[in-house]
């Protein structure tokens, strides 16, 4: 896999990748920037969610579930001081669907953090990562109902 930034001006510059898809990257005005991009540590912190989410839709899918709607959310916390590392990520699974079994819910985030998800499998080796999942019931007009919500926790050893 490659990758290139080119430098366009200040802080704004545009992300390239094998797949040939361009991003643009860009600072905060307080650094120098002119707030016109992803900040790299947004870029990484949205791959993990891709990466596991990709997954887990993936297994979902071919598990046959009713999946109607499907979200993953990141919170990464920083550390203060400089190099700003990430300290603890959660994950949160939102899965909304019809019948939407819990068991295969736990399966796919299982098999994502455990086995395919080459970010989560990278990043756990150096920041704590929690996983949380909420299933919802779809229902009528974009409404939803909570059934069924918990944490994910990763064997031991």
């Amino acid at each position: 896999m490659n990758a290139t930034v080119k430098w366009q001006k200040r802080l704004t510059f545009i992300g390239t990748a094998d797949s040939g898809f361009s991003v643009p990257l860009g600072g905060s005005p307080r650094v120098g920037g002119d707030n016109d991009g992803f900040r790299p540590m947004e870029l990484i912190a949205t791959g993990l969610a891709g990466c596991t989410a990709m997954d887990t839709i993936s297994i979902l899918q071919k598990k046959r579930q009713d999946v109607t709607d499907f979200e993953v959310n990141v919170h990464a916390e920083r550390a203060e001081e400089h190099p700003r590392v990430f300290t603890h990520i959660k994950i949160v699974y939102q899965i909304t669907g019809h019948a939407v079994d819990e068991g295969a819910v736990l399966r796919a985030i299982k098999l994502s953090a455990e086995h395919y998800c080459p970010a989560q499998g990278m990043l756990s080796q150096v920041v704590p990562i929690d996983l949380e999942y909420q299933v919802y019931e779809a229902g009528e007009n974009g409404e939803r109902e909570l059934v069924a919500s918990g944490e994910y926790q990763k064997a031991e050893g």
